[in-house]
């Protein structure tokens, strides 16, 4: 092992180490100092990082700290940011929405940055960054770990829920170091990322293993824990997302958003940019065939991301630059879907996609492609359409049918709409996680 405590070697021992945790403060011991300070009784290695982060532990005010009723559960969600995206808009929107007479929550996020922001201003809420500059593994990773587990510790957290992946690398060990009682961990996806080399989704297994139940937004998702984690069933819980299906009954003239564009007819894809994972070069190839068929058709594509340029360079070079609009990143994701005629996800994998169970609650007819759980959300020729990844031909010839029959996008838009208010509502979800917070609490109380 190198002389630096915070190398990629030393966080895999930082790990491995807390399935004992007498031996990973052993370890700590050794690595760091000679001396600890207590904090409770937590053990807390006296080392000049961890005496930082000590200072710089926010402290609950004195009407936080008492209560003359039964006090809240404490629970401490962690997500990467506050960027819209689905993983951060069902954490900040499930931290607004629990009892806050039942639950005191503190949302932490690695990167205090995005619009989400807004939401959670005036709130109940607390927001707090550890920020590991330079990644998980770097030294300022280490630091924000150390400085994680001891706001944990002081603070007495009786839950602490990760959301996504650098919140797990971050959130479990540190919440495993600090005696959280109850650790939720999560995987909302398919693992297929570059990420996921073996020795990184090894490291994430031993994470996650120290992790009282593991949560996974679909049944496909679960599956693929199973299989290629060998986690225990009993670990792995699924709670489907929820949508705000109110939220989404908005009409708004297509004039005053799109000028120009009131008599067109108008397919629509929100998505990030960030990889080609959410399918925009099969999209924009798939545009040529529809715009041949259907002159009026337009292309709206939201999101942003490093390869949004690649993309207008493609809808150039395939010949449809003027028929596909990038309207980059969007607040007024509501108000944009109400003045389309047809939406698509032609993913190459997924979770369990936000942006079709929003579709389905603006009441659009909706295609997305066969994979991960858009499989669980759509039934073929029902509640929409679905199609083969990686297949622009189908996706284009899906689109051309919706566009043409009308009546089957009506019927295919009633049935969706009405399948999403019953299956994947906020209430839902509401229901699912403070039962699921409820069992696990009670079972560590009963040891």
């Amino acid at each position: 092992m190198s002389n630096c405590p915070a190398d990629w070697r030393y966080f895999g021992n930082l790990v491995i180490f807390y399935n004992n945790r007498n031996n990973f403060i052993r370890h700590l011991k050794q690595q760091l100092a000679p001396n600890y300070r207590l904090c409770g009784s937590f053990p807390i290695p006296h080392h000049r990082a961890t005496t930082a982060a000590l200072k710089t532990v926010p402290q609950l005010s004195a009407s936080d700290s008492s209560s003359e009723t039964a006090p809240p559960v404490r629970i401490f969600f962690l997500v990467d940011s506050l960027n819209t995206g689905g993983t951060e808009t069902q954490a900040v929107e499930l931290a607004l929405r629990l009892d806050p007479l039942r639950y005191r929550i503190t949302l932490g996020c690695l990167r205090q940055e995005g619009p989400l922001r807004a939401r959670l201003e005036g709130s109940a809420v607390r927001v707090m960054e550890f920020h590991p500059r330079g990644g998980v593994k770097s030294p300022g990773g280490v630091y924000q770990l150390l400085r994680l587990a001891v706001f944990l510790c002081k603070q007495r957290f009786q839950i602490v829920h990760t959301h996504d992946l650098w919140s797990n690398l971050m959130g479990v060990p540190a919440a495993r170091l600090a005696g959280t009682p109850v650790i939720i961990s999560s995987r909302r996806d398919l693992s297929d990322s570059e990420w996921y080399s073996a020795r990184n989704r090894a490291m994430l297994r031993l994470v996650q293993n120290l992790s009282t139940a593991i949560l996974a937004n679909s049944e496909l998702v679960r599956e693929d824990l199973l299989r290629f984690d060998s986690f225990s069933p009993e670990k792995v819980r699924v709670v489907y997302n929820g949508v705000d299906a109110g939220r989404f009954r908005v009409r708004v003239e297509r004039e005053r958003l799109f000028p120009g564009l009131k008599d067109l007819k108008l397919i629509v894809t929100v998505g990030n940019m960030h990889s080609d994972v959410k399918g925009h070069p099969w999209l924009i190839r798939a545009a040529v065939d529809v715009v041949r068929k259907v002159p009026s058709a337009r292309f709206l594509l939201v999101g942003d991301g490093e390869l949004r340029p690649a993309y207008e360079r493609l809808a150039l070079e395939v010949g449809v630059k003027e028929k596909v609009l990038f309207l980059g990143s969007r607040q007024d994701i509501p108000e944009v879907l109400s003045c389309c005629d047809v939406a698509v996800l032609s993913s190459t994998a997924e979770g369990l996609p936000n942006a079709v169970l929003e579709y389905l609650a603006a009441g659009l007819p909706t295609i997305a492609t066969s994979v991960g759980g858009s499989l669980e959300i759509i039934r073929d020729g029902v509640t929409g359409l679905l199609v083969p990844p990686r297949d622009e031909q189908a996706l284009g010839c899906a689109i051309v049918r919706l566009l043409e029959d009308q009546n089957l996008a009506a019927t295919l838009a009633r049935a969706g709409r009405q399948h999403v208010e019953e299956t994947f509502g906020f209430d839902r979800l509401l229901a699912n996680m403070t039962g699921l917070y409820t069992e696990l609490m009670a079972q560590r109380i009963r040891g």
